[in-house]
């Protein structure tokens, strides 16, 4: 019997997997309950195997032995247990795909794996495909669950930006789980990396702990999130697969900042526009701090944004919104809010945008501000001279 090192990293959703269920169960309770009720037709099933069977080769395991005792052990270690079934397409490019059907494992292999990959990286590629289908069939099919309303609701010509953005940051996180069932499958990570490196640029031999360096060295100069579709770039995989099998410390946020990047307003997903609700509700109640610009005229204006707003709302100061990883876009948006809420009132005007003024050097996007004064509330020099002034004051206080 193969027996796994015990103290290997557990294989389990990433915190966007859970934080998107979530989400979805809360805010789409209707959607979620339909979506969780349909199952998958037999006639369904019965033309998925045959559209498999007309358009591949079935590998079975009297004709190719090795290939599947490797499938076994890697369902073994992945903890699976499932008829499985092998297909080879016909392509010249490396590729393989699960083909999700409950309770079955149906793996398509295209162009010259197994002549390409040792014995420890065609566990890998085994272990990566798996996962899919491990992913797929926890928590009684919620991951799964999610992936279909998604994929549905970018089917529909109402689709939103937030939708498409969202299914995107889905697809990253369930490949990086996947690389770890490569891991796991294979009981190390450098046999995971190294099928990578093959399918991904046709090197024959490549050696994963050179890459796993060069990795660290892109991923050490480059601050930009991911910018791809449905799987991270190679460098960020590989670093997430090394430091999730090393355990390093604070890797959900690592992890966040590469495949989600800054907040912004140009690339909102369902989570995102979630928070930056609770950030807007949070600084405007930081920004009212101050009781002298809590005037009936300024409160009318907040409510006109949330109507269910009161005075006891939980705050959130400048320097909590900043480590969070926001964007010029954001604080030009905070910059906004306060200067509506600044020029409303004339009685309060002058305080209010003290206010403003203090808060956007937090923010850092004073200069920003000074613009807006000159061009939206038509400030002349002196009296942005005087405000100013009056800021450096009050920050030296």
């Amino acid at each position: 019997m193969d027996v796994m090192p015990s103290d290997r990293p557990a294989l389990e959703p990433l915190h966007y997997h859970r934080q998107l269920v979530a989400y979805l169960k809360q805010h789409e309770p209707e959607v979620w309950r339909w979506a969780a009720s349909q199952r998958i037709r037999d006639e369904h099933i019965a033309q998925v195997r045959s559209d498999l069977l007309r358009d591949t080769y079935r590998l079975e395991a009297e004709a190719h032995p090795e290939v599947h005792a490797s499938l076994q052990l890697a369902m073994q270690r992945l903890g699976m247990q499932a008829p499985a079934t092998l297909y080879q397409a016909g392509s010249q490019d490396m590729n393989a795909a699960l083909v999700f059907v409950p309770g079955e494992v149906h793996m398509v292999l295209q162009g010259p794996l197994l002549e390409r990959l040792s014995d420890d990286e065609r566990l890998a590629l085994f272990g990566h495909e798996l996962a899919h289908y491990v992913l797929w069939s926890l928590d009684g099919g919620d991951f799964h669950v999610a992936d279909r309303i998604l994929n549905d609701a970018l089917a529909s010509p109402q689709a939103s930006p937030s939708q498409a953005e969202t299914l995107r940051r889905y697809a990253l996180h369930t490949e990086l789980f996947a690389d770890r069932g490569g891991a796991v499958a294979a009981a190390a990570p450098g046999p995971a990396v190294s099928t990578l490196l093959k399918v991904q640029t046709g090197v024959a031999n490549p050696d994963p702990v050179a890459y796993l360096r060069q990795a660290a060295e892109v991923d050490a100069n480059e601050k930009q999130g991911s910018t791809m579709r449905t799987h991270p770039e190679t460098f960020i995989r590989a670093r997430a697969l090394e430091q999730w099998w090393q355990r390093t410390d604070r890797l959900d946020g690592w992890v966040r900042d590469k495949l989600c990047g800054a907040l912004s307003l140009e690339a909102l997903d369902l989570l995102d526009q979630q928070a930056l609700q609770q950030i807007t509700r949070g600084f405007l109640g930081h920004f009212l701090d101050e009781v002298p610009l809590r005037s009936a005229l300024v409160l009318n204006q907040v409510r006109q944004l949330f109507p269910d707003w009161n005075p006891g709302e939980a705050t959130v100061a400048p320097q909590a919104i900043v480590e969070r990883n926001i964007d010029d876009s954001v604080r030009g948006y905070l910059n906004a809010l306060m200067l509506d809420l600044a020029l409303v009132d004339p009685d309060v005007q002058d305080a209010a945008l003290l206010r403003a003024s203090t808060l956007a050097h937090a923010l850092g996007s004073a200069q920003a501000l000074q613009a807006n004064l000159k061009r939206d509330a038509r400030l002349g020099k002196r009296e942005l001279d005087k405000l100013k002034k009056n800021t450096e004051r009050a920050l030296s206080a």
